[in-house]
């Protein structure tokens, strides 16, 4: 039993033609896709800690909410530095 012939068939309807097309180019779009894309990759040590993105997700949360709640709003003295050194 004879294997197929293993050269690339031309496969392109007879009205296209090669010309028609532009030069491809490789990895056209890489730059927008990386830019688009917020993958995280964590630490070995830190993943055995979270069992799904669920997790993670949740933890993240709970420290920027307690990050905001712990925050003080900062309260401006109305005296002024001569005020305060005359005492």
């Amino acid at each position: 039993m004879k294997k197929g012939s293993r050269k690339q068939a031309d496969e392109l309807r007879p009205e296209y033609k090669r010309s028609d097309f532009e030069a491809l180019v490789r990895g056209k779009y890489a730059q927008r896709i990386i830019a688009a894309t917020n993958v995280v990759v964590l630490d070995p040590q830190v993943a055995k800690a979270f069992p799904n993105d669920r997790a993670v997700n949740k933890a993240l949360r709970g420290l920027l909410r307690d990050r905001k709640s712990s925050i003080r709003p900062t309260t401006r003295s109305t005296r002024t530095r001569r005020e305060r050194r005359a005492g």
